[in-house]
């Protein structure tokens, strides 16, 4: 059986500087995250990169993991996985139907996922609980566990090499997806392990946003003390700031907000989805508009990376079993 090449991703993720789009005493910066990887990249890498490892470690034969129907996380557990011969059970709960959702749910299927679907989160508990056993590992939504989101501390560590080295200057903040909250968790961490100002503005793309706040804050005091520092809960209230104004009608739905940013991305050669990294982009446009800062970091989390060799064997829309489409309302 082929081992798990570490590290996982292609390392680091360039940092660039978005002229067009900076406005009178604000820069708008991005980090290229969707290039971690030239198969499927953006933020999952970061975090499979440790939990594949520890599964492949301790002998796993097959994952159990959760997603919605077109999850970029469970497309990228499903390539990752298959590389190093492990299976991957995916419970499934519905979401929006889009094209980008569609080719996602198609693509995790030819990578040989074996899709358990439920019609909401409330049957997710007992479909997990029924896949597990000997040689099982749980990889939790998102892979945000804190070995999930210790990649992002790596990230963190990784940015503040390019400020020393002086490709950027220290972003006064980060604005990120808030999802399942393990991205903006090891960010948070990283950062101020490293001892940098930087705040992180977290999007919120999924409700209760007080909820993934509280659990992602929490998150990333237990990834700070799994590295060996200590983050006051007063300093985590400042650190991370969650908004969720861009959420729209919510999860997966798209909003003009979100459109218009995806219009001006293209423009910069960046690809955005409606569900997390429209809105997310939206929002960075938006504190850029406000010019209270002098340098704003957008973090690209979407892989960009070209669909077609994972669609090659993908199966079409209209011969996916019928539970799979009342996945995609």
């Amino acid at each position: 059986m082929p081992s798990l090449p570490r590290p996982l991703g292609v390392y680091p993720t360039r940092v660039e500087r978005l002229d067009a789009l900076s406005r009178g005493s604000t820069s708008l910066w991005v980090k290229r995250d969707d290039l971690t990887h030239p198969v499927y990249g953006g933020n999952k890498v970061r975090k499979l990169e440790r939990i594949l490892a520890r599964a492949d470690d301790q002998g796993a034969t097959r994952l159990v993991t959760i997603g919605a129907a077109g999850s970029h996380h469970v497309l990228s557990t499903a390539i990752f996985a298959a590389s190093i011969g492990i299976a991957v059970d995916a419970v499934l709960v519905p979401q929006p139907r889009t094209s980008h959702v569609v080719d996602n749910l198609r693509a995790s299927l030819a990578q040989g996922i074996r899709p358990l679907p439920v019609r909401s989160y409330a049957g997710v508990p007992w479909a997990v609980v029924k896949r597990l056993g000997p040689g099982v590992a749980f990889v939790p939504v998102g892979a945000s566990s804190v070995t999930g989101a210790m990649g992002y501390v790596d990230g963190a560590r990784e940015l503040a090499a390019q400020v020393r080295r002086g490709e950027l200057p220290e972003p006064d903040v980060v604005v990120v997806t808030l999802g399942s909250g393990g991205t903006a968790a090891g960010l948070v961490a990283g950062l101020s392990l490293e001892g940098l100002k930087t705040r992180v503005i977290a999007v919120a793309v999924a409700p209760p946003a007080a909820f993934v706040a509280w659990t992602a804050r929490l998150l990333a005091r237990r990834c700070a003390r799994r590295a060996g520092g200590r983050i006051p809960w007063s300093d985590l209230s400042r650190r991370l700031g969650v908004t969720s104004k861009y959420l729209g009608e919510g999860y997966g739905h798209a909003t003009v907000a979100g459109d218009r940013a995806t219009a001006i991305a293209r423009g910069q050669g960046l690809a955005l989805d409606a569900t997390y990294t429209a809105k997310t982009f939206a929002a960075a446009l938006d504190v850029v508009a406000s010019e209270r800062y002098a340098d704003v970091l957008y973090w690209h989390t979407l892989s960009s990376a070209p669909m077609a060799p994972l669609l090659a064997r993908a199966p079409s829309e209209a011969s996916l079993p019928e539970a799979l489409r009342a996945l995609l309302r």
